[in-house]
């Protein structure tokens, strides 16, 4: 039996996609073994966010061939779509496959190892008028699934390289997402997580529906007790949206808000579409309708120009809204980017120290959130642990990481949990 390997860098929507090309090569007769093992076939499932996402795409394709010189070595997904000559280039490499056409993957690598041709087949972004027909078909885990529903971004913030990647929004259509996820609830799933690359856009492209509406039809599948937003923009909340959500009955109360900065005028030069005061007034109106809901944000530390007073603006307001926990990314130009050439490029070392800043009052500021639970029962899903470690580990609806101890299999299951302080990331739990 041919063997093929995998390696995936990048977001959930990349993890998703990873694993229905992992089922084509299945059906095709492959075994699916490690990345570091000995394969026929290499698909490396590329991110191309920061320079150092393409370094380290190209280390890979580099240990596959010394793993197997013969092997087939196919690069797909966002860094093959942005730079495709550039990754023809590299030594190794036998099939290019941009954010498209991933359905041909097995066939395009079987040609290539037969006819011992180099491919190459990525098209410009602008051509991508609808959503790719990539999916799932086989459960693998027991826990939450991820359900794509949406590709593409139109927003163009001034750092980001995706809208060149991924291209225009394109939306899922209704009944592919339904009949997704009656087999993932069928399966035994009771959390879905919608994701996508801009979750908030569903619908805009298909000039009907939107979000909500997806929430709704998948909320009223039998065996889905939770449908969790992967992360979405403050323009997507209004009263409206939060009221069909909590009347929904299923949405969790934890919501990856993307702020980037703290400060308005380096929001400006971000090219984000909201200023501080309208993220103000979307996370009062969550907390007005989900009162425990926990709030998790990205920060870009050391944007171009960013002075000590946008710095401290940024630590302020992060202090202010008081996120259960904070993603910290130091600033890295990305070639094709607006912010790459701006002038004023913050130094190494200023970044690191801004950076180890926003992270310990992360750290605070997550504590503090914990506090607000410390004795509360709360409904958690079991994600991982053994019974031969003597315990198991799973998230409360609001995003807060659990540890319980058990002789029991609870993987799976949605138990209510008596919570009790831990460390910054994981609380201590006792089963009710």
């Amino acid at each position: 039996m041919k063997k093929v390997a995998f390696h995936t860098l990048g977001c959930k929507v990349n993890q998703y996609e990873t694993e229905a090309m992992e089922e084509l090569f299945n059906k095709n007769g492959y075994e699916i073994v490690e990345e570091d093992s000995l394969a026929d076939v290499y698909v490396i499932n590329t991110c191309t966010v920061t320079n150092l996402s393409d370094r380290k795409s190209r280390q890979f394709i580099r240990k596959s061939k010394k793993l197997n010189p013969d092997s087939v070595v196919a690069v797909v997904g966002c860094y093959s779509q942005v730079s495709p000559d550039e990754v023809q280039e590299i030594e190794g490499v036998d099939v290019v496959i941009g954010t498209s056409e991933r359905d041909m993957v097995v066939e395009l690598c079987e040609r290539a190892s037969t006819n011992k041709e180099k491919i190459n087949i990525v098209r410009p972004v602008k051509t991508y008028k609808s959503f790719e027909k990539i999916r799932i078909e086989e459960i693998k885990s027991r826990t939450r699934a991820f359900l794509k529903i949406q590709d593409g971004c139109n927003q163009f913030c001034s750092y980001c390289i995706i809208p060149y990647a991924r291209g225009p929004i394109r939306s899922r259509e209704y009944e592919d997402i339904e009949e997704e996820a009656m087999r993932l609830a069928e399966a035994g799933f009771k959390e879905i997580v919608l994701t996508g690359i801009h979750v908030a856009s569903y619908g805009k492209d298909l000039k009907k529906g939107s979000l909500s509406d997806v929430i709704s039809k998948i909320s009223r599948i039998e065996g889905i007790e939770r449908i969790r937003l992967s992360s979405v923009e403050p323009g997507l909340i209004d009263k409206d949206f939060m009221k069909s959500i909590v009347e929904s009955g299923k949405v969790c109360d934890h919501f990856h808000l993307s702020l980037q900065s703290g400060s308005d005028s380096v929001l400006k030069r971000m090219n984000r579409r909201y200023d501080t005061q309208e993220f103000r007034e979307k996370a009062e109106l969550i907390r007005n309708y989900m009162p425990d809901a926990g709030l998790t944000t990205d920060i870009i530390v050391g944007f171009p120009g960013e002075t000590e007073e946008e710095f401290s603006e940024t630590m302020s307001f992060v202090e202010e809204i008081g996120f259960s926990r904070i993603h910290v990314f130091k600033y890295s130009p990305r070639k094709g980017t607006p912010a790459a050439i701006m002038k004023d490029q913050v130094q190494g070392d200023i970044k690191n120290r801004r950076s180890e800043q926003l992270i310990g009052l992360g750290a605070k500021l997550a504590a503090r959130f914990h506090r607000e639970f410390d004795g509360k029962t709360m409904s958690v899903l079991y994600e991982d642990g053994n019974s031969g470690k003597g315990f198991y580990e799973g998230y409360t609806t609001n995003y807060i990481r659990v540890k319980t101890p058990s002789q029991t299999d609870l993987i799976g299951d949605i138990i209510r949990t008596r919570t009790l302080i831990g460390d910054d990331l994981t609380m201590e739990g006792t089963l009710l």
